[in-house]
């Protein structure tokens, strides 16, 4: 979806979709720290307006805000004034509608002000970041809404063609040919096993949502994206229950070498 822009300058993309829960457990999943730690990444939200925001993007860095809009458990919004170089602040909406069945509307909003589009792709791009972590929200809701959670990531770059990657990847984990729905137990570097829960492969990203059983109740985000001529690998582990916080510390250096050593062989083939 293109950027929608007004004659102020305004520029915006917006994204909507239904999750499972009532509005207060969908409020302290988009509006929390340990409710973003959840389905996300670690972050840390002073809850009120004027409050610190921080998301720590790992090996990416990490983005720091100020909550501008505090109204539980309806609206939440913050802007980020150092998102990019040289960007103008990028704020942040998110109202939450309650609809029938337990489950609500999410509607996210990002806006700037600017009077030409250097800043378009980047925006564009969040549309295409959002949807394997909104896959992670709707499944975290359904099923583990509330608990301690900690996460675990791995990221590698490689200059292959995406299709390589995802195949060098899917194969080293035992996924290829996967289905949604089927159950799955992979043993490199670890032993995992649960049930496969979305697939996505389209021109720009490949990823596949796992919910995982062992070695505990947990969800991992597996995938790939190209960037012009090179190609990044993600995966991104989140462990529920009291012993979360050791679980996901144990297995992010463990993932985090199996990976690179994967993707490398992706960009030699």
């Amino acid at each position: 979806m293109p950027v929608k822009k007004d004659d102020s300058g305004k520029r915006w993309v917006e994204m909507e979709l239904l999750v499972p829960g009532t509005p207060e457990q969908v409020w302290q999943a988009i509006a929390t720290g340990p409710g973003n730690t959840a389905w996300f990444t670690p972050a840390t939200i002073d809850e009120h307006v004027g409050g610190a925001l921080r998301f720590d993007m790992g090996e990416n860095g990490e983005s720091t805000g100020e909550v501008t809009i505090w109204e539980p458990p309806s609206r939440f919004g913050y802007v980020e004034r150092d998102w990019a170089e040289g960007a103008p602040p990028l704020a942040t909406e998110i109202t939450v509608t309650a609809r029938s069945g337990s489950r609500c509307v999410i509607r996210m909003v990002h806006s700037l002000f600017a009077s030409t589009d250097d800043w378009d792709d980047q925006m564009e791009g969040f549309e295409g970041g959002w949807p394997g972590f909104f896959q992670v929200l709707r499944l975290y809701l359904a099923h583990f809404a509330g608990m301690q959670a900690a996460v675990g990531f791995a990221m590698a770059s490689v200059e292959a063609p995406q299709l390589a990657v995802w195949k060098r990847l899917t194969h080293g984990l035992g996924l290829a040919g996967t289905d949604t729905g089927e159950t799955f137990a992979l043993q490199a570097p670890e032993s995992l096993s649960g049930t496969v829960e979305y697939i996505e492969q389209g021109d720009s990203q490949r990823y596949v949502l796992l919910r995982l059983e062992q070695p505990a109740p947990g969800i991992a985000l597996i995938g790939t994206y190209g960037m012009g001529g090179t190609t990044n690998a993600s995966m991104s582990f989140w462990f529920y229950g009291e012993d979360a916080g050791e679980r996901a510390a144990a297995s992010q250096p463990r993932w985090r070498e199996w990976l690179r050593e994967t993707i490398e062989k992706a960009g030699d083939a």
